[in-house]
């Protein structure tokens, strides 16, 4: 594996994205590789700056836009600093989050739209792209009880429930658009089964990357 592979984990917020993505950790190192395993927005000292502004509660007056291009710069920084020197050392790289979350809560979430919002991560990161993501799929009134939005929850975590469901709608719509990418695992099962379906995903990535 010369290029490394990239695999980005994505969901509404509750999914269990967090979870899962650990469990992958373990399945490539036991397997022999070197891993790396981030997250967006972060990953750098900067992107995780600019992660703090964004997710602050008392940012209310922050403006769609600027929120979509706060999340583009985390997202430059992270890929010229972390991921690409990571992948050129033939590491796996496991990010929890990547254009795709840009895409539902911003293009969709906040109405920018896709094209724009494809347009702005397409400049930041320089075209790259997973080389497979795993979207948990479960209903986003279920994936937000397991979490205390009201006392934990960021700003974009305390959005009202029509917002998540335009998020979750549109995840579905990128799966659909970006089938042979983006691999659906339903959530909403017990933790061990869906771990078992993300092994049967990762597995059928190697055979594909070592054929």
């Amino acid at each position: 594996m010369k290029n490394g592979l990239f695999i980005s984990f994505e969901g509404v917020d509750g999914a269990g994205k967090s979870t899962q993505i650990h469990y992958a950790k373990d399945f490539f190192e036991e397997r022999g590789y070197k891993v790396s395993l981030t997250r967006e927005p972060g990953g750098t000292r900067i992107s995780e700056i600019i992660r703090e502004a964004i997710l602050d509660r008392t940012h209310q007056e922050m403006t769609h836009r600027t929120e979509a291009l706060l999340y583009a710069a985390s997202r430059a920084q992270h890929v010229e600093e972390f991921i690409l020197p990571a992948l050129a050392e033939g590491r796996v790289v496991l990010c929890d989050r990547f254009v795709d979350s840009s895409m539902v809560y911003q293009g969709r979430g906040r109405g920018l739209g896709f094209d724009a919002v494809r347009n702005i991560n397409q400049f930041a990161t320089g075209g790259l792209e997973p080389d497979l993501t795993i979207f948990f799929n479960i209903h986003p009134q279920v994936s937000l009880g397991r979490i205390n939005v009201k006392e934990k929850g960021d700003r974009l975590e305390q959005e009202k429930m029509a917002f998540h469901y335009t998020v979750y709608e549109s995840y579905h719509d990128l799966a659909q658009m970006n089938s042979s990418r983006i691999k659906v695992i339903e959530a909403n099962q017990e933790v061990e089964k869906i771990k078992s379906e993300v092994e049967k995903i990762m597995t059928n990535l190697l055979r594909r990357d070592e054929a």
